[in-house]
């Protein structure tokens, strides 16, 4: 099993590293939350890492301050209109940093010689293609893109495992696990002596919402998480629990686990990130402050320990930990997530292409809250499931399922 493979060593803190020998690194969604608190750990350690490239989306703006501020040799922005704002804003500067655009660049930035870890941070399936580049070309992948998995969960594991690439999870929770975990867990949990798995999820902003409440939730609303600084659609997400769907599904891929040995913790304080339960009655926990910076910099250091910014634990200022089982009338879309997973092949693609598209239409108003978990069942009830054979089907699959739930959002948003 390679989610983590025997790596080479890693330099100490005190270790002074010559340019050559730092650890050249591309930033896949460098503009994004989990990109910026990458950049912000990164900036700690100066002359440890090397950027290769960035990358962005749309947001011209932040990824010029960061080629300005960090130097890389690429930096690719998915929207071509956009790249050209980009060149014609660091020509001028002579700036050495070449841009790149579309999935093409992407994929190439994941794959440059000079990288040895990429950081995948895109949001969505939009970032499936590049990090799967990234596996397959033996990087240490740093996995912050649940959706890779979400989609393409085998074969993603079967490229990991040809490449011999390190696969290092980034999510808090699977991060937490990764450390909590025996390190023959690849051979199965049972194996490893693991009885199951705790995935620990603080019920978003909505938690205490009346239920008769949840339909005029505004986005702004949906998007004010207690305690984590996150992006608008991860946002919606947690709100809704899929985000913890999505992460039971991840889960079972990352560390070989079958749908049974996972379960859902309600954590309101977000202080415990995840829990490991073994056959002699111990559990393991993970517990830090809810910042991304922490487990960003386990994975960056890994099998080390490096400084990552973010403060030290107070539990007597905390006081409490809270645990609640969730309720699945409340939070369908963890229901659904369970589903798509038990039955397997492209649902889980399925799955997550409708919830995209129905968070989306929420974002821009143009769809209840309420109505994101029908979208997704509605669509997932009208898609025939393939079998996950190859990345072409995994496409079609998600093609298919964003046609559909375009055309459920046509007929709820008449009803509106």
């Amino acid at each position: 099993m390679n989610l983590a493979a025997p790596p080479g060593e890693t330099c100490p803190e005190d270790h002074v590293v010559r340019p050559e020998e730092a650890i050249g690194i591309t930033v896949l969604g460098a503009t994004g939350s989990v990109g910026v608190s990458t950049l912000d750990v990164l900036g700690r350690h100066a002359g440890r890492f090397r950027i290769v490239a960035l990358t962005a989306n749309r947001n011209v703006e932040r990824l010029y301050r960061q080629c300005l501020e960090y130097h890389p040799e690429y930096a690719v922005m998915n929207d071509a209109a956009a790249a050209q704002q980009l060149y014609d804003r660091l020509r001028p500067l002579g700036s050495g940093t070449q841009v790149l655009s579309g999935v093409e660049g992407l994929e190439w930035v994941a794959s440059l010689p000079q990288a040895d870890y990429v950081m995948a941070a895109i949001v969505g399936a939009a970032g499936l293609t590049p990090t799967l580049t990234a596996a397959r070309t033996g990087k240490r992948v740093l996995l912050a893109n649940k959706e890779a998995l979400v989609m393409s969960g085998r074969l993603f594991m079967d490229e990991v495992r040809r490449s011999g690439a390190e696969l290092l999870p980034i999510d808090s929770e699977h991060n937490a696990l990764f450390q909590c975990m025996p390190t023959d867990f690849g051979a199965g949990l049972a194996t490893a002596g693991v009885i199951r798995i705790l995935l620990t999820g603080s019920g978003g902003p909505l938690r205490e919402t009346p239920l008769a409440h949840l339909a005029t939730v505004t986005p702004e609303q949906a998007c004010a998480h207690p305690n984590w600084t996150m992006g608008r659609k991860i946002s919606v997400d947690s709100a809704t629990m899929m985000n913890k769907g999505l992460e039971v599904i991840e889960a079972c891929w990352l560390f070989n686990a079958e749908l049974a040995q996972v379960e859902v913790v309600i954590h309101p304080q977000s202080i415990i990130h995840s829990m490991v339960e073994y056959a002699d009655g111990s559990v393991l926990a993970q517990l830090g402050n809810p910042d991304m910076r922490t487990p960003i910099a386990h994975a960056l250091a890994w099998p080390r320990r490096m400084d990552s910014g973010v403060g030290f634990l107070d539990l007597c200022r905390i006081g409490r930990l809270d645990f609640l089982a969730p309720d699945l009338g409340r939070f369908p879309c963890l229901r659904l997530a369970f589903d798509a997973m038990a039955a397997g092949g492209t649902a889980s693609a399925v799955l997550n292409a409708a919830n995209e598209v129905a968070v989306q239409a929420f974002l821009q108003r143009r769809l209840r809250f309420t109505d994101i978990p029908r979208v997704i069942e509605a669509t997932l009830e009208q898609v025939t499931v393939q079998e996950a054979s190859s990345l072409q089907a995994v496409l079609a699959s998600d093609a298919q399922a964003r046609q559909l739930a375009g055309e459920q959002l046509w007929a709820l948003g008449l009803e509106t």
